[in-house]
């Protein structure tokens, strides 16, 4: 089997480690991949939102089947061109996949079909706006409706704060489009929780439950990132918790979709808060997150390829999906600016021996050395018997790996420890 994955990042990376171990794939080719990605699959210079691009190539290489795995590919109908030509997908259609694509649809669907969430409000005129949060309760949450690369959300503690949150999106357009309306939401209090879940429209399978690490410094400090690190599973996300989300949250979800004649079919990834009143739905995506996926799908014992298939063809029901009874922790070595400014060029030295534990995201090839080209440059993860030695075992490996200007959060998986032993 020919397999094309589209994206270029550490989540694209660990899918194609997962999905090589399908002895039936013969090649896979990464749009547009990357220096590391180069290692596991044939890297092609065709941009991950260049959808002529994309299907022009499937069809010329003859691809037998389609991952499609960044937000903005998926919202744009990447997986509709494709499946046009009649190569099947991994991936929702653009009608699906607009749970991401806009807050503001998500929002009114989950009140629409009494799936728990914070109270919210919509915006698309500034004055209006900002007269609402004279009189909001503070904190709140400002959220850009469309796409921003996963910082489109500001928590503002003061009015002050709410209000230049507010403004620099639909006044200064600092997200483009994406902030032309706004969503301004309840603040809610509780642990977070990142559940992924294989979907074919009928059928939810979720994925071992993960803890993300969205803050650039320890301790949970400084500017929010695309995720600085991650363990699986989450403590705080029990078997009674799971069953709650899934009569509540996933399954109504699902079902809401299909209602809106708009079947969901893919990864769809619930950001969850374990509220005092019970999970509650932070936000949607439409695909697997980053770096949640480096510690889960290292822990699916059963074959990716054909869980995947089975998600494609309506057959998900019928097709046993298991994870390891293990603990997985993901650092990821960013460069030091990152998330704001950051010198890139550093050459990226990885021990033959770790090859198989690093999932690179940003760094490309320049004469044969591995440079770095990013903000987030690759993740480190450990499998384990228990979480203390999964994370002991990743901080082992970072220190083996070395570039110029490297930065990582020394923290990971602290918060998961202590709420372990409590």
């Amino acid at each position: 089997m020919k397999i094309l994955v589209v994206g270029g990042g550490g989540r694209e990376h660990a899918i194609i480690k997962k999905l090589k171990e399908n002895k039936a794939v013969e090649t896979i080719f990464a749009l547009p991949g990357n220096g590391g990605i180069a290692r596991d699959a044939v890297c092609v210079n065709v941009g991950a939102t260049d959808l002529d691009g994309i299907t022009a190539f499937a069809v010329e290489n003859n691809i037998d089947y389609a991952v499609v795995a960044p937000d903005d590919p998926l919202v744009l109908g990447c997986v509709d061109r494709l499946e046009e030509k009649g190569i099947p997908c991994f991936g929702p259609r653009a009608n699906a996949a607009i749970i991401e694509g806009s807050k503001a649809f998500s929002k009114d669907l989950m009140k629409k079909y009494g799936i728990p969430t914070a109270q919210y409000e919509i915006f698309t005129d500034l004055d209006a706006a900002l007269a609402y949060l004279k009189t909001a309760p503070i904190p709140t949450v400002i959220k850009a409706d469309g796409l921003a690369l996963g910082k489109g959300v500001i928590i503002a503690q003061t009015r002050e704060e709410a209000e230049q949150a507010v403004c620099e999106m639909m006044q200064n357009k600092k997200f483009g489009k994406s902030g032309e309306t706004v969503v301004i939401e309840e603040f809610l209090t509780g642990p977070e929780v990142s559940v992924l879940s294989f979907t074919d429209g009928e059928t939810v399978v979720p994925m071992v439950s993960s803890m993300d690490h969205k803050r650039a410094m320890d301790g949970d400090k400084g500017l929010n990132t695309g995720g600085m690190g991650t363990v699986a599973p989450n403590p705080y996300y029990t078997k009674e918790i799971a069953e709650t989300c899934m009569q509540t949250i996933f399954l109504p979800t699902i079902r809401a979709m299909k209602a809106e004649g708009r079947t969901f079919k893919g990864c769809l990834y619930f950001g969850l808060m374990l509220t005092p009143d019970g999970p509650k739905v932070i936000e949607y995506n439409c695909r697997f997150g980053d770096p949640e996926t480096q510690v889960v799908l290292p822990l699916l014992q059963s074959d990716l390829l054909t869980v995947m298939q089975a998600v494609t063809n309506g057959t998900l029901r019928d097709t046993p999906v298991t994870f390891a009874d293990a603990h997985a922790c993901c650092v990821i070595m960013a460069s030091s600016g990152y998330p704001l400014s950051y010198e890139k060029g550093y050459e990226i030295t990885i021990p033959e021996a770790l090859n198989d534990a690093v999932y690179v995201a940003g760094a490309k090839l320049a004469d044969g050395r591995l440079l770095t080209s990013g903000g987030r440059v690759l993740g480190v993860t450990a499998v384990e018997g228990s979480l203390k030695e999964a994370v002991a075992s990743a901080y082992a490996k970072v220190e083996q790996i070395t570039f110029g200007n490297a930065f990582y959060r020394r923290d990971i998986g602290a918060r998961a420890l202590a709420a372990a032993e409590e």
